[in-house]
C-alpha cells in the first residue's frame, strides 16, 4: 500500500466504503461504473490513465470476508469481479518457457490448474491464502501449445516447466468463488447481507 494512502487512512479513518463503482473484467481491465452502468449491470468504461491504473494496482487488497478492494486514500472502493480477483497473461521467456503475469504486472507462479465447465482456464498459486486467476482468453492458443487435454474434456495436463506438469482439474464456474474464498460482488453482498 502506498505511503500516502496509509497517511490518509490515519488522518480520516471513518470514510464510508464505496461499492459498485469499480469492476475488474475477465481480461484484467479495470472499469469505472457510473450510476447508469450499475443500474444496467453494464461492465463500465475501461480506465486508461496509466498513473491511475498503477495506483489501483499498488493498492489492491482483500478484506477478511474475501471482498477485494482498492484503497483510494481514506476510502475503500470494493471491486466487482467479472470472474476471479486475478487475471493472468501467458507469454514466453527468452528460453520459450511459459511465464505468467497478473493484471498488476507482477509475476504469478501457478501451483494448480483448472478448467471450468465454460472452458475457461484458471490457475491457483502457492500463496496462503492461494490466489485464483483466470487466464486471459487471448492466451488460450499459447496455453494449448503446452497442454494435453483429455478427449472427453475431463481434464488433462499443463506443462508449466520442463520438470513441472500441472494436472488440469475440473471445476464448476459457479463454485469458484466459494471454493477459493472470494466475493464476486461486494455490492450484492451489501444489499443482501
Amino acid at each position: 500500500m502506498d505511503e500516502i494512502v496509509k497517511q490518509a487512512l490515519a488522518r480520516w479513518p471513518n470514510v464510508p466504503h464505496c461499492t459498485g463503482w469499480l469492476r475488474l473484467d475477465a481480461r484484467g481491465n479495470w472499469r469505472m461504473r457510473d450510476e447508469a452502468a450499475q443500474a444496467q449491470r453494464a461492465p463500465g468504461t475501461p480506465i486508461r490513465h496509466a498513473a491511475l491504473l498503477g495506483f489501483i494496482n499498488r493498492n489492491y487488497e482483500c478484506d477478511d470476508d474475501g471482498q477485494w478492494f482498492f484503497q483510494n486514500g481514506p476510502q475503500r472502493v470494493y471491486v466487482e469481479l467479472e470472474y476471479t480477483p486475478w487475471v493472468v497473461r501467458l507469454s514466453r521467456d527468452d528460453g520459450g518457457l511459459p511465464v505468467f503475469t497478473d493484471q498488476t504486472g507482477q509475476p504469478f507462479v501457478p501451483a494448480a490448474a483448472f478448467v471450468d465447465d465454460a472452458g475457461s482456464v484458471l490457475f491457483a498459486d502457492g500463496s496462503t491464502p492461494e490466489r485464483i486467476a483466470v487466464l486471459h482468453d487471448h492466451d488460450l492458443g499459447l496455453f494449448s501449445e503446452h497442454a494435453e487435454l483429455a478427449d472427453d474434456g475431463s481434464g488433462g495436463t499443463f506443462h508449466w516447466r520442463e520438470d513441472v506438469a500441472l494436472s488440469l482439474q475440473p471445476v464448476l464456474r459457479d463454485e469458484v468463488a466459494k471454493r477459493f474464498g472470494f466475493v464476486a460482488s461486494p455490492a450484492d453482498a451489501a444489499q443482501h447481507g
